[in-house]
């Protein structure tokens, strides 16, 4: 979307059939626009180790943001306390605190090679691996949750750079197979 407004117009829009638990401002301000203990529309197709209906078994959260620019302290800070709420609420263990670009390879880039996933670790509201012993990255990747289907293998790898190398560049490398051989150990038996 190319404004927060824009973004709650077409969250709120029920003809457009996508919606989502909150959305966050730039800002940092907090729209709840769906109850929690309700299915929300936001990951569209996706799939998470066998959960193959992200949508039934999540909380959907959308942060304004165009994808090009840093993500604005206020914003960051209300994802933290929005978070650290729903994690305790809920019982969901950070390993399960997921990105559009986990749950749909291939067809999501949200929230993007901007987004902090290092900061939320620190907070203890999501995990970061430190690199291991490098793996098949294929296998840990299913191993850790990742779905993806035949011939997705570069989108694959790059939803795992969002998330955890969001600069690198060129084919596959020991980095990437070792961060997502620690990400297996960290998600072990993703349901």
């Amino acid at each position: 979307m190319r404004s927060c407004d824009a973004a709650l117009h077409t969250l709120c829009d029920t003809q457009r059939e996508v919606s989502a638990h909150y959305l966050i401002s730039e800002a940092g301000r907090v729209w709840q626009l769906v109850d929690e203990s309700r299915r929300a529309w936001h990951a569209g197709v996706g799939a998470w180790g066998r959960v193959t209906d992200v949508n039934s078994r999540s909380i959907g959260i959308e942060l304004a943001n165009n994808g090009a620019q840093p993500f604005a302290e206020p914003q960051m800070i209300a994802l933290e306390t929005l978070l650290e709420g729903i994690l305790a609420r809920w019982s969901i263990p950070t390993e399960r605190v997921l990105g559009h670009s986990d749950v749909a390879i291939g067809r999501k880039i949200d929230p993007g090679p901007r987004f902090d996933w290092r900061r939320l670790a620190r907070r203890g509201l999501a995990v970061w691996p430190e690199p291991g012993r490098p793996g098949d990255l294929a296998a840990d990747a299913r191993r850790a949750g990742y779905v993806w289907s035949d011939g997705q293998d570069g989108a694959l790898l790059q939803a795992l750079r969002m998330r955890l190398r969001p600069w690198a560049q060129g084919p596959e490398d020991d980095t990437d197979r070792a961060l997502v051989a620690s990400l297996a150990a960290r998600w072990p038996a993703a349901t």
